[in-house]
């Protein structure tokens, strides 16, 4: 093979690019794509750098604007997403407020739902405002609910494809008619979408979409990244966006919209807020995400497959776990009131690697059983190869009061599940364990405490019996366990699988 493909060749499906879009083996016949550790590039000559720096021709100028690692990652996610073009930043994170920085200024606002990653809604509650860019949120993704707040200083509607940790999957295309309505942007979060994979939100109306590319799209968690995919479908030129249309200050009067027409958000986005405030990715960061890409259908194949038996085992009232358990959230069970939009947004038979459920018992239960875990790691990210749990309540959206964490779909019993590539088996083997480890503790159906419950529950955790080989548990949390199961003698893990765009 030559290595020699035109990604917008229909014929290449998902797969294959994921493979190989975005490079062609240069002249040393490389065929992965090179690590180019480089701050700056050699002009050919003075006029060269001039017409570069004037944005009169493409071309590198230096690491923090644009590298050619950065290029191959960023063509690649672009044609996996269906987008025009595409801009890596250092993180998620950074991706997002480059994007509403990118079409928005003090005095204007964003409408989104609360049913946010709760960085996001930090961002956009407390960050945001400090600059003068005004968030106004919806408690649903109602269409309806999220057009009632828009008004002629709104700038973009933002939402997630799946939400976390609500698990919402929002009607794309109903809020891209709402947006388009108004003139506006549908931006959307596409993080839970794995690359593309399990939808592509441009294909249902979003004009930008942006990636925590840490997650799927690197999928072992071994760098920070985020991108900022461009549909170059969006009118800029419709009247509401004057930092489009009215000469540019920081080139001379350039006007991006006249200049570069449907990709002159990623252009502005790129030349200027990353240019100037400088959340810029690494060459060797992309080479990673790169390297998560090429495998990414599979690992998420494996992950949704996982994560429909577990949200099956957890919810099946014949299963061990049925007692411990008051609740699931998955938008792949039939029951969940987010299951139709799933069926019709993702992938056929594939509704994410992410679930989240509640421990009878509260918050406390909560947090017993994930200190009782042997094999699933206890930490902050989702959508790697392993395992993941978190209390989000606890951490996540620590920083929200317990009203907000409630808008944002986070209860005190909650457990948020990533689900790996694991045989599912042992995944429930150490779960099961955990859930014994919650009744030998003590915590017998506190019920769903809020933080400023959380003190006084602990008194009605049971004593310990004196009939029973029970001793106080020293970490602090205020239970008793049986050496046992907590000491993890007993009940250890065992050591012993197409979008509607087919």
């Amino acid at each position: 093979m030559s290595g020699k493909l035109n990604p917008e060749n229909k014929r290449y499906r998902f797969e294959t690019l994921a493979l190989h879009a975005g490079q062609e083996p240069g002249e040393t016949g490389a065929r992965a794509v090179p690590i180019y550790a480089t701050t700056s590039y050699v002009f050919k000559d003075a006029d060269h750098g001039a017409n570069l720096f004037a944005l009169k021709e493409f071309g590198n100028i230096y690491s923090r604007i644009m590298n050619p690692t950065h290029d191959a990652f960023e063509k690649r996610i672009a044609a996996l997403e269906g987008g025009a073009a595409a801009v890596a930043t250092a993180s998620g994170s950074s991706a997002i407020f480059l994007t509403l920085a990118t079409i928005a200024q003090a005095g204007d606002n964003i409408v989104s739902t609360s049913y946010l990653y709760g960085g996001t809604f930090n961002l956009f509650k407390v960050q945001l405002p400090r600059l003068g860019i005004n968030v106004k949120f919806s408690s649903s993704d109602n269409p309806k609910d999220l057009a009632a707040l828009i008004d002629d200083n709104t700038k973009a509607l933002y939402v997630e494809t799946i939400g976390n940790p609500e698990f919402n999957v929002p009607d794309l295309e109903a809020l891209a008619e709402v947006a388009h309505a108004h003139g506006i942007p549908l931006i959307v979060d596409n993080t839970f979408g794995a690359g593309g994979y399990l939808v592509r939100p441009i294909d249902h109306g979003a004009d930008i979409v942006v990636h925590s590319a840490t997650k799927w799209i690197g999928g072992h968690g071994t760098t920070i990244g985020g991108v900022v995919v461009d549909s170059g479908k969006f009118n800029w030129n419709n009247g509401r966006f004057p930092v489009f249309t009215e000469p540019s200050p920081g080139y001379h009067g350039l006007k991006f919209w006249e200049t570069f027409g449907p990709i002159s958000f990623a252009i502005r986005l790129r030349v200027e807020l990353l240019r100037d405030i400088g959340p810029c990715a690494n060459p060797f960061g992309s080479f990673l995400l790169l390297q998560g890409v090429e495998t990414l259908p599979l690992r998420v194949d494996r992950t949704c497959e996982n994560a429909l038996k577990l949200a099956k085992w957890l919810s099946n009232p014949a299963s061990p776990a049925a007692p411990y358990v008051s609740w699931v959230k998955y938008p792949g069970l039939e029951s969940s009131p987010h299951h139709a939009n799933a069926v019709k947004y993702l992938r056929k038979g594939q509704f994410g690697g992410v679930l989240a459920f509640g421990v009878k018992g509260g918050r406390q239960a909560a947090k017993t059983f994930i200190n009782a875990l042997q094999l699933a790691s206890h930490l902050a990210n989702v959508g790697d190869a392993k395992t993941l749990v978190i209390h989000p309540a606890s951490t996540t959206h620590q920083q929200l009061s317990d009203d907000e964490q409630r808008a944002a779909g986070v209860e005190p019993d909650m457990i948020r599940v990533s689900l790996g590539i694991e045989h599912i088996d042992d995944v429930t083997e150490d779960f099961q364990q955990a859930f014994e480890a919650v009744l030998a503790a003590g915590i017998r159906g506190a019920g769903i405490e809020t933080a400023a419950e959380a003190d006084r529950s602990l008194a009605k955790i049971a004593k310990p019996d004196a009939s029973r080989d029970a001793s106080p548990d020293r970490s602090g949390n205020g239970c008793f366990c049986l050496p046992a199961l907590f000491g993890g003698k007993s009940g250890k893990a065992s050591s012993s699988s197409a979008n509607k765009r087919e």
